[in-house]
């Protein structure tokens, strides 16, 4: 039997920078494939074997490496050295002298190269590069806990080894639910993860997902604290006054889009706070902003404006207007009309023609605003829309189960918005249950 030959094929889309990272002036890089040029490799899959650890995987597209080679990573400018390489077969690794142009080889035991790298051996192709593969988004997540107390710090390294050798796996833990959550494109997908970590010892309880709340404000207030503590010999004293306001959706500096947008102005005059106590009590709301006033949410989109305040030329330091900077943000937050942001993503639904009305219908059951609907070649429509993630988090097992497993989607962050008052009512309340059982 005859093949074609891989002249013959679509040559990879290798392209290239004028400098590093340079993603504005990309052009085609064209290469040959000829054993005697320089080195062109791709890492196209990464793999661990129970018996040699980790396996990177390969294609030579341009010159050839043998175990002795030294090879560069991208941009790297220190150079590796392969050791044994080898050809696949099965599950059988085969060492080898060399790989030339055109195979497809393997290293074991690197652990410096990750998936999607370009291997090559001089320094004029360091800024070449593969375009990004389009991959699915990984939208479905699942908060995890192991079981076992002494799995707890394990547990990173295996996941952290699984999303590597699996582009589509992510794992993060959540600065604001402390939650250690994983990410996949689905149920079945995160449910073969858990089997992985149970076949490496390590078993998980898992539950959904908390949502990532913000806390704002709608109105101006002020606030007043002073911090006096007397224990013998020097104390503690400061005083500080203070006044919130929303800060502007058109500012720079906020972020109704998603972030923690804060701005701080000093208008003390006539040293009343000597200066170098403000940037205590800008420590101080800070760290009232991260942990959340009435529900323990971080809160954004809030401009502080210190005006006044009162200091002890004995008794007054960093730590007593850190207090006292802290206490009267929170006395302001909570008269300046406090609401709770709930997290809204946009989405596109695609299914079937006659599960339109179906669908459209759920998706404003669940608050959801329809923005539009395309219709697509194979009988199929896309719908797109705005929904609280709250309302979503398990959006794939009922859409699976709406449209027969016809109907898939993607969806992205879009913004923050008021949380409607019966949510916001619940979450503050589990909240104040929470700190009563603390």
């Amino acid at each position: 039997m005859h093949f074609p030959s891989p002249l013959e094929g679509n040559p990879r889309p290798f392209l290239t920078g004028e400098g590093e990272h340079d993603r504005d002036n990309e052009r085609p890089f064209v290469y040959s494939n000829d054993p005697d040029k320089p080195l062109l490799a791709h890492v196209f899959k990464v793999t661990t074997d129970p018996f040699v650890g980790k396996l990177t995987v390969f294609r030579v597209h341009q010159g050839k490496l043998t175990g002795q080679s030294q090879v560069y990573i991208g941009h790297n400018k220190k150079s590796i050295r392969l050791g044994h390489i080898f050809h696949l077969q099965g599950k059988e690794h085969k060492e080898v002298q060399q790989i030339i142009a055109g195979d497809i080889g393997a290293v074991a035991k690197i652990e410096e190269i990750r998936f999607n790298d370009v291997l090559h051996d001089d320094h004029a192709l360091d800024s070449v590069h593969l375009k990004p593969q389009n991959l699915p988004r990984s939208m479905f997540g699942l908060a995890i806990v192991p079981k076992n107390r002494g799995d707890e710090a394990k547990i990173g390294q295996h996941l952290a080894r699984i999303a590597e050798e699996d582009p589509t796996f992510s794992w993060h833990v959540d600065k604001q639910t402390h939650e250690l959550v994983i990410n996949g494109l689905g149920e079945l997908h995160l449910r073969l993860v858990l089997e992985r970590l149970a076949h490496r010892g390590i078993t998980v309880e898992t539950r959904p997902p908390k949502i990532s709340y913000r806390e704002t404000i709608l109105a101006e207030a002020q606030g007043h604290h002073r911090h006096k503590k007397q224990t013998g010999g020097a104390g503690q004293f400061g005083e500080v006054y203070l006044r919130i306001e929303p800060l502007n959706g058109d500012s720079p500096l906020s972020t109704r889009n998603g972030g923690k947008g804060f701005e701080f102005v000093d208008e003390i005059f006539g040293g009343a706070i000597p200066g170098q106590f403000v940037p205590a009590i800008q420590k101080g709301i800070l760290e009232a902003m991260e942990h959340g006033i009435i529900a323990g949410y971080p809160v954004q989109d809030v401009r502080v404006i210190v005006y006044d305040g009162k200091h002890h030329p004995v008794d007054s330091k960093e730590v007593a207007f850190k207090t006292a900077g802290k206490w009267a943000f929170i006395d302001a937050f909570r008269k300046a009309k406090p609401a709770l942001m709930e997290p809204i993503v946009s989405i596109e639904v695609t299914v079937p023609e006659d599960k339109l009305g179906t669908i459209t219908s759920d998706l404003s059951g669940k608050r959801g605003k329809i923005l539009g609907t395309d219709m697509m070649p194979g009988g199929l429509t896309k719908v797109k829309a705005e929904v609280p993630l709250s309302e979503i988090l398990q959006y794939q097992s009922q859409l699976k189960s709406v449209t027969g497993g016809q109907g898939s989607y993607v969806m992205d962050f879009a913004r923050y918005e008021p949380a409607p008052p019966q949510v916001a009512s619940r979450v503050m309340a589990e909240f104040k249950l929470t700190e009563e059982t603390e």
